[in-house]
């Protein structure tokens, strides 16, 4: 399982409103609920919510991973979220968020969520990516460049 495959274009979005962790979570809850049958906006954004009691999910350098398990989520689901500004995510080193890659994964998923994750944080962890990601001026920009980010990675 690639993020490629779990990452179709209609989950890259661009100019997401922020406003606080919270909204961004209820944002992706909600957008992911409407474009997955078998799952529930409030579902969806208490496990995420829950993840996040028990650390946050900001990795540092403006970047976060929301992830969660979910006995409804049938395979994992990604979605790439470029914020309009950046919020406050309690992220490891203090700064605020502006990318976030969310991941959901099936309640069995063990190997599988935590390869998805590697995989993502490699993607991220890059800083030239993440500044072209930040200065992508387009839905179709930002769709072109984390397609070739993630497709450059699943070449190594």
């Amino acid at each position: 399982m690639t993020l490629k495959t779990i990452l179709p274009p209609e989950r890259v979005l661009y100019d997401v409103p922020g406003g606080s962790k919270k909204r961004v979570l209820e944002f992706f809850s909600t957008f992911i609920a409407q474009n997955t049958p078998s799952l529930d906006s409030q579902e969806v954004f208490s496990r995420l919510i829950s993840r996040e009691r028990l650390g946050s999910t900001g990795i540092g350098n403006g970047v976060a991973i929301p992830h969660a398990r979910s006995p409804h989520c049938t395979s994992p689901i990604a979605s790439f979220l470029k914020l309009t500004e950046a919020v406050d995510f309690d992220a490891i080193d203090g700064d605020p968020v502006d990318l976030v890659f969310i991941l959901l994964v099936p309640e069995e998923a063990d190997d599988t969520h935590l390869a998805l994750l590697g995989q993502v944080a490699t993607i991220m962890n890059d800083v030239d990516t993440r500044a072209q990601l930040r200065k992508a001026g387009s839905q179709r920009e930002l769709l072109d460049l984390i397609s070739e980010k993630i497709r450059t990675h699943s070449a190594t």
